[in-house]
């Protein structure tokens, strides 16, 4: 339920985004006859067994899969470990390009594919490894590292955002006072979305901070020497990588626009560590907690532009 509120805390489809949606799946024949324009950002939650060219797209004609139908909207993966090993790598490709490019004989075609992917995971096989009675997780350490190595290397760095949430008892909910709704969560997100188009008013192509790469990251992003030297100094002790590097900073980019400072500062730093779980170790090894929140959600709106991808772990892309 916590991933299907995502979608309401993102700035409402532009009518630019809401034809490239509508579009897709025109084609992929999901429109009902006489519908006009998706009044919304896509949800998509495929299930775990689904097939390669299910989630990427194929078959003959071609047809657009889930990551194409998430397009400016939310690809939710519950259950991350036991997707087919095909089918997460498949998404490496899409998740930096924003598109994917599919062959099949004779045909070929490229297919938008600009999508905040959403995924949630148990910290181990029986989900008990963050249980605060440890006695109530039954599975061996090989098979907790052998649950957690399911999800590659290379599809975990390209997560924008990880967290453990433990486990929640019945007391703590019970009760518990009405939070934030969507709207004003929503309108948070829009203030931030504001600022970033105004930085990059002279940047054709740029619209937000998770559209930042390479040169137009380091250019671009107002950090102070103490930030640069706090993040490097934690790029070297965890042994990360450069797209490491480039995510945290973005992340702290968006966290300082939220606190409405120019420049990113070491707090803005740190609360983006924070953010990054499975780059420390955690609770029970690694991997541990149930990785999905609406924390995460906030969080990750604010730091990619409608339509890319990202413990829930998020790749923000939208």
């Amino acid at each position: 339920m916590l991933a299907r509120r995502l979608p309401g805390l993102l700035p409402a489809l532009s009518f630019e985004e809401a034809v490239e949606a509508t579009s897709i799946w025109s084609v992929a024949g999901r429109l009902n006859p006489g519908q006009g324009l998706l009044p919304s950002r896509p949800f998509r939650a495929p299930h775990h067994t689904i097939s390669v060219a299910g989630l990427v797209g194929g078959g003959s004609p071609l047809r657009p899969g889930e990551i194409s139908l998430a397009h400016r909207g939310v690809l939710f993966m519950d259950e991350l470990p036991e997707y087919g090993h095909a089918a997460l790598e498949a998404l490496r490709q899409p998740l930096e390009d924003g598109e994917i490019t599919l062959v099949r004989a004779k045909d070929r075609a490229t297919m938008p594919a600009r999508f905040m992917l959403l995924g949630a995971m148990n910290p181990c096989p029986c989900g008990h490894a963050s249980d605060p009675e440890p006695d109530r997780c039954i599975c061996t350490v090989p098979a907790k590292e052998s649950y957690r190595r399911r999800i590659s290397g290379p599809i975990l760095d390209r997560f924008d955002l990880h967290i453990e949430v433990g486990p929640l008892r019945t007391k703590d909910f019970l009760g518990l006072p009405q939070g934030e709704s969507s709207a004003v969560i929503r309108e948070r997100v829009e203030r931030a979305r504001q600022v970033q188009r105004r930085r990059f008013a002279r940047h054709p192509g740029l619209h937000c901070n998770a559209q930042l790469t390479g040169p137009a990251l380091r250019k671009l992003v107002d950090a102070s020497e103490a930030a640069r030297a706090r993040l490097a100094r934690f790029i070297d002790e965890k042994n990360l990588s450069a797209r490491a590097h480039d995510r945290i900073l973005k992340l702290a980019r968006t966290i300082a626009d939220l606190e409405a400072r120019d420049r990113v500062e070491e707090k803005d730093v740190d609360g983006a560590v924070q953010l990054r779980c499975l780059d420390r170790p955690v609770r029970g090894g690694p991997g541990t907690g149930r990785l999905t929140s609406l924390q995460l959600a906030r969080n990750a709106a604010l730091n990619r532009a409608p339509g890319a991808s990202p413990g829930a772990i998020l790749r923000e892309g939208t």
